[in-house]
């Protein structure tokens, strides 16, 4: 009788710990455990964005470079350690990701307000969402409940995330890896309607390609010289229309041959997403819905919960 007791304990013990690990995220997650955290996020990020616009782009990449490389699990932000090398020197994120110093402070702010409670991964979901909506575009409810993943990886970085060197197949193939599909691909490429990209990764572009506006490559030219080396830091905005307000203008930009990126021109090149660019041009409301729809998606992207992971009191290493 003894035995059959311990063994229903033990069962019972293992259902908890499966509905742990398995646990499903939510909108209201911390609604008692941190009834504060939102209005404590949406200041932070507000003072980060009213010193820095584009500071509201390069927090929305961090959660995209986040998610794709092992889910949304915080392990972006982890710096380098003796046993692991992180993502932040990953060719992606290497002397382009930032923020992470924005996410620093907002953590912070979360731990006076709670501490321990919310995990880093969640905080990151939350200030991309606050970005896109101070800037102009769409809220939704974030669900959360992540943890914090206790390790990054350098080689899944530079595997996971599409460069801009990206012809269509690669980035339908690359976002199809995650779960995402094609009109998720360009809902989410809209981001790119906010922020700024750095000579070297859009060069090739304007010297090389012809399916490019001559004169919009003749303006790009002169901020990025030909020579590799030269001039490579220099900055562009990816939208030139409208650089720090989240609207449509960059598929128009597409549709006008003024993609800065190549990765950009592939979604409107003569191929199977054409159509989906045209309509989001026409009906920025449609292009808010599929792209709220489509974050929301990527968001859910092999989350840590329940027992796995952990919430980390320094977004930077592990506790």
């Amino acid at each position: 009788m003894a035995s059959l007791f311990k063994l229903l304990v033990t069962l019972l013990a293992l259902l908890v710990v499966i509905g742990n690990t398995n646990a499903q995220l939510s909108t209201n997650f911390y609604s008692k455990s941190c009834p504060r955290l939102f209005s404590t996020v949406k200041s932070s990020t507000q003072f980060a964005i009213s010193k820095e616009a584009r500071m509201g782009a390069s927090i929305v990449r961090l959660f995209f470079h986040d998610c794709f490389v092992n889910g949304c699990d915080g392990s972006v932000l982890l710096d380098d350690t003796s046993s692991f090398t992180g993502e932040k020197n990953a060719a992606p994120n290497r002397n382009s990701a930032r923020g992470f110093d924005v996410i620093d402070n907002i953590k912070s702010a979360v731990e006076k307000a709670c501490p321990g409670v919310v995990s880093c991964a969640d905080v990151l979901a939350i200030a991309a969402r606050d970005s896109v909506e101070i800037l102009g575009g769409p809220t939704w409810n974030v669900k959360l409940g992540r943890r914090d993943s206790r390790t990054a990886s350098q080689a899944a970085a530079n595997n996971s995330i599409p460069p801009p060197t990206s012809n269509l197949n690669r980035l339908i193939s690359g976002f199809s890896s995650v779960g995402l599909s094609t009109k998720d691909l360009v809902a989410l490429s809209g981001a790119h309607t906010i922020g700024l990209s750095r000579c070297v990764q859009f060069r090739p572009r304007i010297y090389n390609e012809t399916n490019i506006d001559s004169s919009f490559a003749q303006t790009r030219q002169r901020n990025c010289p030909r020579a590799t080396g030269s001039g490579d830091n220099n900055l562009a905005p990816l939208d030139l229309q409208t650089p720090t307000s989240f609207d449509n203008y960059y598929f128009k930009n597409l549709i006008a041959k003024k993609g800065l990126l190549h990765s950009d021109q592939q979604l409107f090149n003569g191929g199977s997403t054409d159509s989906i660019v045209r309509t989001y041009s026409n009906n920025p409301s449609i292009f808010s819905s599929d792209f709220v729809a489509a974050v929301i998606k990527m968001g859910d992207i092999s989350p840590l919960t329940g027992s796995n992971g952990e919430i980390r009191k320094n977004c930077r290493r592990r506790n």
